[in-house]
């Protein structure tokens, strides 16, 4: 078994990351430092440090950044560490070691004073359970984060009404909870999230305990939102299909590492390792494999086939751009006998000939 140290790091086009954790541990119990010098010097698996140290890895080593206006999704199994993860950004857990940072603020450098105005006006949280007040309407539910701010009542309950406008609950503000649907109290809880506008959503698991037609229906909702409010969101989940439903970029979690960090696509073409290849294998790709990733180049189409570039005549070839994704190429496909020209600016970039497209369906990463 390895280490526990190691991780998965990756670069990004941003200076300045909305969130970023560096080197994160999280180890409970009586020994958590002694566990984790023992990790750090010795090279300790979870077991061991549980055996010898009778304490509990949370979270070993974990290193990510989010950028501004992304939906990044943290995806693992009951116990992988990622909800005790996402409980460090704003520091409802205190980490053993590392550092997480909020725009330019150092989580575990703030006083109570500074991490309570964070919290109220940088971050909002929606967990599984809303814990919405039973004797308080909706609107009063959605507005009570702004009363603890000391919002004049007329804005809050102004601020209230527009965000159950938009999670499409026009009409239900002077509802009790009881009256609501385990669907609607979650678009409630969502709606008290944004109303004090934060940069940052926090996501754990908000969709999980509903049945399969609502919680479809919520992710749509919530990617419509997504597009609009444009808020940075740490989604949290245990099912790889709403991760890939919903994630720009996805990081999944195993007894507490980071094991593979990507977009849906990177996942999906080149997983890390035999666990992640395991997740992805009954997933379709026909939405999430794209022409750039399964195309000849262009030069090496014409080489094989030993013409010149002015041979290639886009007027007798099917075209379509890099990101189209596979089940667009299978419509030019059955509908043109020669391959199809993936284009760049209007430049010919790449070539999908049949069987690139089959093996891009098959799923075995070749181009050739």
């Amino acid at each position: 078994m390895s280490s526990l140290s190691s991780k998965i790091t990756t670069e990004y086009s941003t200076q300045n990351p909305a969130i970023e954790c560096r080197n994160v541990w999280k180890i409970f119990g009586e020994r958590a430092d002694e566990a984790l010098a023992a990790i750090k010097s010795r090279g300790m698996t979870k077991d061991e440090v549980h055996q010898e140290f009778d304490c509990v890895v949370g979270v070993a080593d974990a290193s990510f950044q989010v950028r501004e206006g992304e939906v990044f999704c943290i995806m693992g199994l009951s116990g992988s560490g990622k909800s005790t993860l996402v409980r460090h950004i704003n520091r409802l857990i205190e980490p053993t070691d590392g550092d997480i940072l909020v725009g330019e603020d150092n989580i575990n450098g703030l006083n109570q004073k500074e991490l309570r105005r964070i919290r109220a006006e940088k971050i909002g949280m929606v967990f599984q359970h809303t814990a919405l007040l039973p004797h308080r309407t909706v609107r009063e539910n959605v507005a009570l984060g702004l009363e603890l701010r000391d919002v004049d009542e007329q804005q809050r309950l102004k601020i209230a009404e527009e965000k159950l406008a938009l999670v499409h609950l026009t009409g239900w503000e002077d509802r009790m909870p009881t009256e609501l649907s385990g669907g609607m109290q979650q678009r409630v809880g969502l709606a008290r999230a944004m109303a004090a506008d934060p940069k940052i959503l926090l996501m754990d698991e908000p969709f999980s305990a509903l049945d399969p037609l609502i919680r479809r229906q919520l992710q749509d909702q919530f990617l419509e939102l997504a597009q609009v409010m444009k808020k940075t969101t740490l989604f949290i989940t245990h099912d790889l299909d709403e991760a890939i439903r919903i994630g720009h970029r996805i990081a999944i979690m195993k007894d507490g590492v980071i094991v593979q960090i990507g977009t849906p696509e990177e996942i999906i073409t080149a997983p890390a390792d035999d666990y992640v290849a395991e997740f992805v294998k009954d997933i379709s790709r026909l939405k999430l494999v794209f022409a750039h990733t399964v195309m000849q180049p262009v030069e090496d189409y014409l080489d094989d086939k030993k013409l010149r570039p002015q041979d290639l005549d886009l007027n007798d070839y099917p075209t379509a751009s890099e990101d189209a994704d596979l089940d667009h190429l299978i419509d030019l496909a059955v509908e043109h006998e020669k391959p199809t020209v993936v284009l760049n600016g209007g430049a010919p970039v790449g070539i999908v000939t049949k069987r690139q497209l089959l093996r891009g369906i098959q799923g075995d990463g070749s181009n050739e």
